[in-house]
């Protein structure tokens, strides 16, 4: 019962981010196609939530608000995992096509960090390279050789 009341609260935060599950992007053109692919909303404005949640009882999320103007991207990303310390932060970077370059900036136990992130839309989908740990360095940091297999829904429109 508390994973499910836990992720209920979850789920209710994010829809108080996100307006509604509209997953059309705004054009300030009325002539341009209308897509949810990010190809039409690099042409235009546009500002999205996703959600990806794990665990054996999904009780582990992360949300992703982006907003995406004239090719520059920010937006709010947060790891939320269950029982444990999360990764509050924003997300700054760069769309080209379907493709998301962004650094996400974050506080985990009142020390700063960032991890370069890959990301693609597809639909209403964003899908992630995984991250993966080096331990030399003992950081994170994107899994270059790997697909993008890390897949969050899209929930709406992030508030403006």
């Amino acid at each position: 019962m508390k994973y499910f009341n836990l992720s209920l609260i979850l789920i209710s935060l994010l829809a108080a981010a996100c307006t509604s599950n509209n997953t059309k992007t705004e054009s300030k053109d009325a002539d341009s196609p209308d897509s949810s692919t990010l190809k039409t909303a690099t042409a235009t404005d546009t500002s999205r939530c996703f959600l990806l949640t794990e665990g054996t009882k999904n009780q582990d999320s992360t949300t992703i608000e982006l907003a995406i103007k004239n090719n520059k991207v920010t937006g709010q990303m947060n790891w939320l995992p269950y029982q444990k310390d999360s990764r509050k932060g924003t997300l700054t970077g760069t769309a080209k096509g379907d493709t998301v370059n962004a650094v996400w900036s974050f506080m985990q136990e009142g020390m700063t960090d960032t991890i370069g992130l890959k990301l693609v839309l597809n639909g209403n989908r964003l899908m992630q390279k995984p991250l993966t740990f080096d331990a030399k360095t003992g950081r994170e940091h994107t899994d270059e050789k790997a697909g993008y297999t890390v897949v969050y829904k899209e929930t709406g429109k992030a508030k403006k």
